[in-house]
């Protein structure tokens, strides 16, 4: 068989380190929403308060780890499956929560909640696929 040679596109975009920026920017609003959380406490208080989160205190230090730790797990590469998961399942229950656009008026910002809603069910479809990419790489390496 004749293996022709990888072309310069598919050799720069098949580079680890393309991978990890795109492992990064998929993280990047976790990333984000953990610091903030983390650095303004109350502020992660009042956001657990406002979407009926009680007691406000462990819910918050649990988002935040989630937030911080799963991530670090996708870009890392340890238990990268597990992390992806992770934050494909906070991120369905945190959007059927903040986003119930189907109960909100028509107008500009069922709209807004609407396309943010859609948003959020492709970000999770990309963390089940980190997690089916992860797993598959490991079962094929056994």
């Amino acid at each position: 068989m004749n293996a022709r040679p990888a072309s310069p596109l598919l050799r720069a975009f098949t580079h680890r380190a393309v991978r990890a920026v795109g492992l990064v920017g998929l993280c990047a609003a976790y990333l984000q929403g953990g610091l903030n959380k983390l650095t303004d406490f109350p502020s992660a208080l009042a956001e657990m308060a406002h979407f009926g989160l009680a007691p406000a205190a462990p819910f918050a230090v649990a988002v935040i780890v989630l937030e911080l730790g799963a991530s670090l797990l996708i870009i890392s590469g340890l238990y990268r499956w597990l992390g992806a998961l992770a934050l494909a399942g906070f991120t369905l229950l945190a959007t059927f929560l903040a986003l119930r656009f189907w109960q909100m008026p028509v107008g500009p910002e069922r709209f807004m909640a609407a396309n943010a809603f859609f948003e959020h069910l492709g970000l999770a479809g990309g963390f089940l696929l980190v997690a089916w990419w992860d797993l598959s790489a490991r079962t094929q390496a056994d």
